[in-house]
């Protein structure tokens, strides 16, 4: 278990904010501190959307079965890494 990228990546599962999400709002933050602004003055942002990546292919190569409970409402489903994300 890990980040989110980790389970996309191959591994069992993974969950947390995309990493794709925090470089964006890293840039934000560059583009403000070099416009003038105080790295002190700018807010602290906490990521608003995490997501569960579960490796279906992994899972199996496991003998784990992963709860329906889990499965029902996926945001994304990656056949080529057997993922649900």
């Amino acid at each position: 278990m890990g980040t989110w990228d980790f389970g996309k990546a191959g591994g069992l599962i993974g969950y947390g904010a995309n990493s794709i999400d925090f470089y964006r709002h890293a840039a934000i933050f560059v583009d403000k501190i070099l416009e003038g602004a105080k790295p002190a003055d700018i807010p602290l942002e906490q990521p608003t959307k995490l997501e569960l990546a579960i490796n279906l292919k992994t899972a199996k190569a496991l003998g784990i079965t992963i709860p329906q409970s889990l499965l029902l409402k996926p945001s994304k489903v990656n056949p080529r890494h057997g993922s649900v994300l």
